[in-house]
């Protein structure tokens, strides 16, 4: 078993799936641009995101089904057709950080894993198809991520969302803890309150508090929707005006809905991949990054794992 902060994860009898971007934007943040190519282009995301998974191969080997999904979609996705502002705050990656981005990309896939990203679906369609085929052989779920938004993957006791950098696990309990809602609920909660992260507009006024407390009572937004008047009597501050508020943004409640809510079919992808780490794949591993420039500890770090499958 690994303990990871929180729940005890069963080793080889889970599905491990890796929300990549976020560990990849997460190196490039916090990281200082001390590492170059022979071009002068900064590495630090590849450095960061390279020591992370070297660090997550060591602790979850063996892990016979392994993924990772990457955010490609950016201004192209499905979503961006229901709603053009659909994460239209964020920037897209200039020229220095997509060669950081397809790097990264190309270093996971040199460690023979499946990997999965399109300009139409987001990582976490894929992560939640994927999270479907591991259900349908049986399988718990481990998504490795911080976004609350694969929260929503959580469906079974052994489930778990594990933000790797911290160190934490959330089960589906925890979950609830956290949110006021089930796992299940998730979209529809974010259909009310929004999600500002996301460009998400949800409905103008209602907070977390409302809207725990209406999914609390009713379920989902298809039932709130039955008896708006009964909402009206509801212990919540404000409760008197929010069937107007609601009757007034039910389109927009819906549609954030939409927007929230994981799609788990994606077109194409209908078997669960099966994964084994080689010496091999280390071996390209340190070659591509000593092609880089990046050496020393790094390569090292690798080194010493490859080391331990041998022993294994």
């Amino acid at each position: 078993m690994l303990r990871t902060g929180g729940a005890r994860l069963i080793m080889a009898q889970r599905a491990w799936l890796l929300d990549a971007s976020i560990y990849i934007f997460r190196a490039w943040f916090s990281l200082p641009e001390r590492w170059h190519n022979g071009d002068g282009i900064p590495l630090n995301a590849v450095y960061g995101y390279a020591g992370f998974l070297c660090e997550l191969l060591s602790r979850v080997q063996p892990a016979p089904h392994l993924a990772a999904a990457f955010d490609e979609s950016l201004g192209s996705c499905f979503r961006n057709e229901l709603y053009p502002d659909y994460k239209a705050s964020r920037a897209l990656p200039d020229d220095a950080l997509a060669f950081q981005l397809q790097s990264c990309r190309e270093l996971t896939e040199l460690c023979g894993i499946p990997c999965y990203g399109s300009e139409r679906y987001e990582a976490d369609d894929y992560l939640a198809s994927l999270a479907r085929l591991a259900k349908a052989k049986q399988l718990p779920v481990t998504v490795i991520t911080r976004d609350k938004d694969l929260g929503q993957l959580l469906s079974e006791p052994d489930d778990a969302w594990w933000d790797f950098a911290a160190g934490k696990t959330v089960d589906i309990e925890q979950f609830e803890q956290r949110f006021g809602v089930r796992p299940q609920q998730f979209a529809d909660y974010l259909g009310l309150v929004g999600d500002s992260v996301d460009d998400i507009p949800g409905v103008p006024g209602i907070g977390p508090r409302t809207a725990v407390g209406l999914l609390a009572q009713f379920g989902t937004l298809e039932a709130i929707a039955e008896d708006l008047q009964a909402v009206a009597r509801l212990p919540l501050r404000g409760a008197s005006r929010l069937p107007e508020k609601l009757s007034t943004y039910w389109p927009q409640a819906m549609l954030s809905r939409q927007l929230a809510r994981l799609e788990d079919k994606v077109p194409g992808l209908d078997r669960l991949p099966e994964y084994a780490l080689s010496g091999e794949h280390i071996d390209a591993v340190v070659d591509f990054l000593q092609s880089l420039g990046l050496g020393g500890p790094l390569v090292r770090r690798w080194q010493k794992l490859a080391a331990g499958l041998q022993h294994s």
